[in-house]
């Protein structure tokens, strides 16, 4: 069954980016701490990528974080999802307005201009299809910002939430949870490592 997952880096405060995020900065001030562990040579966190990677058949981002990502700074070849984990899956951003153009041309990527539930649906749809292609289950990764997959949380969209608790305290940024309703979580999993503590929760 292809489950909805929420998959973010956050500090311990809270913020999945630094202070003034932005196409020229990135992650913000002292962001880029958050994905140390993307980047690390330790085992357990090659796996908890390569794990993540492999199941997903389709990602949604919200605009912002794609006009970051497509931006002149943003992915290549070697920072780009999964870099070097995973075949490109389907892309599906949220925004009220298509870009222009797309730096990333390479990328499936669909813009939907209706919403975040219908965004969702898009994108269990290109998974679904994926799934029949590679003859397993695979998911919908929401990667983010924080506001979209806070929205996801709000909505009851999102099945597994999927932390990766760097060991930073930013002070400010783009928080991932304010004012978010109730939710029951189920621990999973726990993955500690130099780099990050990777938590796995069921949402109920």
């Amino acid at each position: 069954m292809t489950r909805i997952v929420a998959d973010i880096s956050v500090s311990l405060d809270g913020f999945v980016t630094g202070p003034e995020p932005g196409l020229e900065s990135g992650l913000g001030t002292g962001g880029e701490a958050l994905h140390l562990w993307a980047f690390s040579d330790d085992e357990d966190d090659r796996r908890v990528l390569r794990e993540a990677t492999s199941i997903s058949g389709a990602v949604v981002l919200g605009r912002h974080l794609f006009d970051v990502v497509d931006g002149p700074h943003g992915w290549d070849d070697e920072t780009g999802y999964g870099a070097g984990e995973v075949g490109k899956p389907a892309f599906v951003v949220v925004t009220s307005t298509p870009p222009p153009s797309v730096r990333l041309a390479d990328l499936d990527w669909t813009f939907v201009t209706t919403g975040l539930p219908d965004a969702v649906a898009a994108a269990r749809d290109r998974a679904v299809a994926a799934s029949a292609v590679r003859g397993r289950d695979l998911d919908v990764v929401l990667m983010g910002g924080g506001a979209t997959v806070r929205s996801a949380l709000d909505t009851g969209l999102v099945d597994v939430l999927r932390l990766h608790l760097a060991p930073v305290v930013l002070g400010d940024g783009t928080p991932l949870f304010t004012g978010a309703a109730p939710r029951t979580l189920v621990q999973r999993d726990v993955v500690a490592t130099s780099t990050a503590t990777h938590l796995t929760y069921d949402v109920r």
